[in-house]
């Protein structure tokens, strides 16, 4: 009897297989029925129709037969625009975003009021941080207001951005339209874990539906990620991966994630699993290659610091980065009152696209460094175009985020961790001060910054191309602002603030004694009375510029020399590509003018200019000149932008310095010069011998006078000192 009622239900489990959709498939798919669910799939992979077997077979995770599936249920011109829609989502599955979003376009080139494939651009949209993703799933809510899927997705925006509010409301309406919308349940738990309570009861609701729910856990990891929440977002990525193990996409986001906090071991493990079970998108992929390099890497450690440098310019860099990264800590230490727990580790990459696999997943994938807890990734001076980048202000930036990351136990919102580091990098040299580039004109003229409760959003899904950038500098300006007005002491309650868990509008009524409104209204009267009228006049200066371009390019230098000062007025801080200095400079140097051209060069440098042929003409200007020490001040600031691959720079500097009797910075120099390997090895080993001698460091002279005789036996300056190193030294009573 036993046997029969299982038999019958066999039977009908049979039939209703049969006669199921793709949406019945997923759904149990989704509610945790994983047996039922592959039975269903593989009774729609058996179907006579292609879009059928297609989904049967996407379900049961034969990718490429899918795909081929799909091909043929969309070649008739017919066929429904459901078909490209469903294989645009299977390709973003399967990392093909691009093609992907083509679909979802000539679906909609199909049918117009087509939701899904709406929600389908907002999907791809979203993975690339691109503003865009918010207003493609509202389009897909004016068309099916009964949308839940779209709902969870504006949720998922609106915690990225911060806003928490939205972030719940949009997924209420997702669940009061679906009581399985179980992402809307996780951006819950998310929301709970990120304002400090616990998250349980959605994660009950999450569980109560599908027990193995791992989607779920990984979405609360990925919002943690995106809150600085480093070592929380590695704990729900094993929650994931412990409700379901074949999730492969939470192995390789925990290889990830934990890669950030400076493992390898482990990483390699949970990237190698991803890859080895198909789970091959770029960022496993070109993580896994990350972690091969690292045999090309030399760890340096001392008892605060841990530097990671490639072997092939480790020896150049070290005492620069580790002299600099100690005297920011010291300034920090007293600064934020505060030590931190553990050494900090820094990484420089000579390769941008290596540093940018530490960043896949983040927002501002433009930047030059991230921080990632005690963790800093950046660029080496070599991974950048001369001139394009200043590693000293990064690394001072950086760093800032490290302090202030750790005193708000990782609460505190990207406006203001961002605005403060930007505020310091200005603190440290006037040269590294927030500047207004063209962008941040055109945004200042155009009306375009964002009010400060809601400046979160401008770093993550930017609403136009500059965006990002507008906010690096709106965000800086405003700490320029709370210092100015308040004093700087403000900026470090607003830490202890953030740590206390207040939001930004609570931050600031509590330190500022402002409603964020009237602060708006304060900082931007303060932004216009200081460039207010270079915004005005942007577009202006722009013309004028192009006609001082095309005066050079007619060498028509006296109507630079004489037209160029005005230009130079109307917008001081423009130092990037075809500025005005530059123009007036090369003028004047072709009329022989040197004082000119020296006293045009100084401002340009004043004002943060930094390509590194402008300095190396001003420092000659200045040694022709007899000014030695301001040259040697010139060049110490382009080792801060291009020390690299520069053995002329580090010669003449230490000249310099040699000369004017500052022995330890000539040591420097001359230990850069050796580490570049020059032609000429032994005189560089040579003049560091004589460095080492003058500074009273006769062992170290005499290593350095040998290296020069193994190299050139018959060197005679050499032969001559190491006889000098070997008289014994004259006795005193």
């Amino acid at each position: 009897m036993k046997r029969a009622l299982i038999l019958v239900v066999l039977l009908a489990s049979v039939a209703a297989v049969r006669a199921a959709t793709p949406a019945d498939c997923w759904t149990a798919r989704k509610q945790g029925h994983r047996t039922e669910a592959q039975a269903c799939f593989a009774a729609l992979a058996r179907s006579s129709d292609a879009y059928t077997r297609a989904e049967g077979l996407w379900g049961l995770e034969q990718w490429e037969q899918a795909n081929e599936q799909f091909r043929l249920a969309t070649q008739p011109e017919n066929s429904k625009p459901l078909c490209k829609v469903r294989w645009g989502m299977l390709l973003h599955e399967r990392f093909n975003d691009g093609e992907a979003a083509d679909l979802f376009r000539e679906a909609l080139a199909k049918d117009p009021s087509n939701a899904e494939a709406y929600i389908g651009l907002a999907t791809v949209s979203a993975e690339s941080f691109s503003g865009k993703a918010a207003e493609y799933a509202l389009k897909a809510i004016q068309l099916d207001a009964k949308l839940a899927e779209a709902h969870e997705l504006l949720a998922d925006l609106a915690l990225a951005n911060d806003d928490r509010d939205m972030a719940a409301a949009e997924a209420d309406k997702a669940i009061a339209l679906e009581s399985d919308a179980l992402d809307a349940m996780a951006i819950h738990a998310a929301l709970e874990l990120i304002a400090n309570r616990s998250p349980e009861a959605w994660l009950d609701k999450m569980r109560a539906v599908n027990p193995n729910y791992g989607e779920g856990y990984a979405r609360v990891a990925h919002q943690l990620e995106l809150h600085y929440r480093y070592q929380d977002a590695v704990t729900y990525y094993r929650k994931a991966i412990e409700a379901d193990p074949r999730l492969w996409a939470a192995h390789s986001a925990l290889g990830i994630e934990l890669m950030r906090l400076g493992q390898e071991q482990e990483p390699s493990r949970e990237l190698q699993l991803s890859y080895e079970n198909g789970y091959r998108d770029a960022a496993t992929v070109n993580s896994l290659r990350l972690l091969d390099s690292y045999k090309n890497f030399v760890t340096t450690r001392d008892g605060t610091t841990i530097l990671k440098l490639n072997k092939s310019e480790s020896d150049l860099l070290l005492p620069y980065m580790q002299s600099e990264l100690h005297a920011i800590l010291a300034t920090y230490e007293k600064k934020y009152r505060m030590k931190l727990t553990g050494p900090v580790q820094v990484e420089l990459y000579r390769d941008h696209e290596d540093f940018a696999v530490r960043t896949l997943g983040m927002p501002g994938l433009g930047a030059r460094g991230v921080t990632l807890g005690e963790v800093v990734a950046m660029d080496s001076p070599s991974a950048r175009k001369p001139g394009d980048f200043n590693w000293g202000s990064t690394l001072w930036h950086e760093m800032s985020h490290v302090f202030i990351l750790t005193a708000t136990n990782f609460r505190v919102p990207r406006w203001f961790t961002e605005g403060l580091a930007v505020h310091e990098e200005g603190k440290r040299s006037p040269e590294w001060k927030n500047q207004p580039t063209p962008e941040v004109l055109a945004a200042l003229r155009d009306k375009k910054l964002l009010p400060v409760a809601r400046l979160d959003r401008g770093f993550v899904y930017p609403d136009y191309p500059a965006q990002v950038m507008v906010s690096y500098f709106q965000a800086g300006s405003i700490c320029d602002f709370v210092e100015e007005k308040w004093g700087e002491e403000k900026l470090l309650d607003m830490v202890h603030s953030y740590a206390q868990l207040k939001t930004t509008p609570q931050a600031i009524q509590q330190n500022l004694g402002l409603a964020p409104e009237e602060f708006d209204k304060q900082y931007l009267a303060w932004i216009d009375h200081k460039y207010g009228s270079e915004a005005a006049h942007f577009d202006m200066w722009r013309e004028k510029l192009k006609a001082l371009v095309a005066a050079a390019k007619q060498k028509q230098y006296d109507t630079i020399l004489r037209d160029g000062p005005a230009l130079v007025e109307m917008y001081p801080e423009y130092v990037g590509d075809a500025s005005a200095y530059e123009l007036i400079a090369d003028a004047a140097k072709t009329q022989g003018n040197a004082g000119r051209e020296s006293e045009v060069l100084a401002a340009y440098v004043r004002r943060g200019g930094q390509m590194p042929d402008l300095l190396k003409r001003l420092a000659a200007l200045q040694e022709t000149a007899g000014q030695h020490a301001e040259a040697a001040a010139t060049l110490e600031r382009l080792n801060y932008v291009y020390p690299v691959k520069d053995e002329e720079l580090h010669r003449r500097l230490g000249d310099l310095l040699y000369a004017q009797k500052h022995f330890d910075g000539a040591i420097r120099e001359y230990n850069a010069v050796v580490a570049s390997h020059p032609v000429d090895k032994a005189g560089a080993e040579f003049k560091l011998a004589q460095a080492y001698l003058a500074a009273g460091q006769k062992d170290k002279a005499q290593e350095s006078v040998l290296a020069a005789l193994e190299t050139a036996p018959g060197y005679r300056p050499a032969q001559k000192l190491l006889l000098e190193l070997q008289e014994p030294s004259p006795k005193t009573n």
